[in-house]
């Protein structure tokens, strides 16, 4: 007997499974806390140079606020101050309305910056001045937390694999929690660069291993109802981090409220099941038969179990034995498959990079960056909602190439709207940001059914490593905009409808059969009647 059918026969969607979803939700709501923490932990506040040494030379005599600003800083073309020149000395003409010469005078900042604290009290930038010349070390603190989690997502899921997927989620919890603390109390950019990378790669740990737990635990007609219910301890961690950001302005201290629901996670994580169908496939089949009884009780079930007995869970675990034969190599043995590895690894490159692109550039639309990240937050809700439905209607290729080129075309229009239409910039940017969120929970459901049972696995962790490299680029992008203000827009832009062209060359799954070989790729696909799925 399959486990699948036996997870049929005792409910693979019941309490059991609901209590199983809840508990992960404590520790899932961190990672959006943390993968879009520099949203707030690394913002960059309004900013000019020193020029109290001018001051204690007295040379501002008796000059208000405002003026020691207009003879210390020189403007920009758009009339605002510098925020890295100064003038080595007061530049009086310019109270009188006169022009001087800026450039024979300015300087870079000589004595620090001084910051606008209205907002944020204090943040990374704030703590090591990470700002004009050291702007690129501020983005790459981004960059080195994604690292740590392309990294992370093999490493746990190798182990994982090799040791269970209980004891791995409590590493996770546990190196999560302490690398997360120890970058709060970090005495230097150095320290503080180290212990987020090992952050990300801890955090990589409970993203892959609680989807993996709870799928595991579903059963087939139930998977992609469950798989869109998980997303959305994404959404509600969004949230939560907007209120806590909204509360605490010192990023050390916010570092460690948006980290201590793992306290709870861990303390729950007595009452987690290990995987059945791990311990299965392991031959742990009386520890698996404990967890299913487990199962079949709470969802009372338990008449069903009358059949079902260590040698039944055996017999499955011997039926799928070939599973284990095939390694990542496999996903370009032959022409078709290749050809959906690679396109699916582009695609799920673009995904990602767009997405990253826009979420952690909420300061750019004019709004107030708690309100942006609660709009973008809250856009995600009925959008997955829609995506449901969509999916059974028009299918995952047609939605995913929509949702990216809908991407693009969002990005594009806002290159050619003004700063001062916040407004505006903001409506497209939501609608952007929401065809961004769609096109991330269609290619979740969609890659688990474009590979073959054999590799689906390694196909899942190929493209999640495609998925991290472009998160790790995509806030260095940002850095383009010294050579032109409008060249990151255009890369996302042509990142997100390049990837939508290329979602074209995958084949489509809608009510169509699960491929269980590589073989299977390479013949037509049977399609399946909806009487027949269901």
């Amino acid at each position: 007997m399959k486990f699948d059918t036996v997870l049929s026969e005792i409910n693979g969607f019941g309490e059991f499974q609901i209590r199983l979803f809840l508990i992960q939700m404590l520790s899932r709501i961190t990672m959006p806390c943390h993968f879009l923490l520099n949203n707030f932990m690394a913002a960059v506040p309004s900013h000019h140079c020193n020029i109290s040494a001018l001051e204690d030379g007295g040379l501002f005599g008796n000059l208000t606020l405002h003026e020691k600003l207009a003879v210390g800083i020189p403007a920009e073309r758009n009339g605002t101050l510098s925020s890295c020149q100064m003038f080595t000395t007061p530049q009086y003409q310019y109270l009188s309305g006169s022009n001087g010469s800026e450039e024979a005078f300015s300087v870079k900042c000589q004595n620090g910056w001084i910051y606008d604290n209205s907002t944020f009290k204090t943040t990374l930038v704030t703590e090591w001045d990470l700002v004009c010349s050291r702007k690129g070390m501020n983005k790459a603190t981004a960059t080195i937390f994604f690292i740590g989690v392309m990294i992370g997502a093999p490493l746990f899921g190798f182990l994982s694999d090799r040791f269970g997927r209980r004891p791995l989620l409590l590493v996770s919890y546990l190196s999560s929690l302490t690398f997360a603390v120890l970058s709060a109390f970090s005495t230097s950019y150095v320290m503080f660069a180290i212990m987020r990378f090992f952050t990300g790669m801890s955090l990589a740990g409970i993203s892959i291993i609680s989807i993996a737990l709870n799928v595991e635990w579903c059963s087939i007609e139930r998977r992609t109802f469950s798989g869109v219910i998980i997303s959305l301890d994404w959404t509600i961690g969004n949230w939560i981090l907007v209120g806590i950001a909204y509360c605490v302005n010192e990023w050390r201290m916010l570092i460690l409220a948006v980290t201590s629901p793992l306290v709870l996670a861990i303390i729950a994580w007595w009452w987690l099941p290990e995987s059945a169908r791990w311990l299965i496939a392991k031959g742990k089949v009386d520890t698996a038969h404990h967890y299913i009884m487990k199962c079949a009780q709470t969802n009372n079930k338990c008449k069903r179990m009358a059949t079902i007995t260590p040698k039944t869970l055996l017999e499955s675990a011997e039926a799928d034995t070939e599973d284990k034969k095939y390694t990542a190599l496999d996903l370009f043995r032959s022409p078709k498959i290749r050809k959906l590895a690679i396109s699916s690894g582009i695609v799920w490159y673009g995904v990602a990079f767009t997405y990253y692109g826009i979420s952690l550039n909420i300061t750019g639309f004019g709004l107030n960056p708690y309100l942006t990240q609660f709009i973008f937050a809250s856009i995600e809700m009925p959008m997955k909602v829609a995506v449901y439905f969509s999916l059974e209607k028009l299918g995952r290729r047609n939605c995913e190439m929509g949702a990216l080129l809908s991407t693009g075309l969002c990005l594009f229009i806002n290159i050619f709207i003004s700063q001062d239409k916040w407004l505006i910039r903001t409506i497209v940017a939501v609608l952007g940001k929401s065809m961004s969120e769609a096109s991330f929970t269609i290619m979740y459901l969609y890659t688990t059914e474009l590979y073959p049972t054999v590799v689906r696995q390694n196909g899942l962790g190929y493209t999640s490593f495609l998925a991290r490299l472009g998160v790790s680029i995509s806030p260095l992008v940002m850095l383009l905009e010294d050579v032109w203000h409008l060249l990151p827009a255009a890369t996302y832009c042509l990142v997100a409808v390049s990837a939508g062209l290329v979602a074209s060359l995958l084949p489509e799954t809608l009510n169509m059969q699960l491929p269980e070989f590589i073989e299977d790729i390479e013949k037509p696909r049977k399609h399946t009647k909806k009487k027949e799925i269901q």
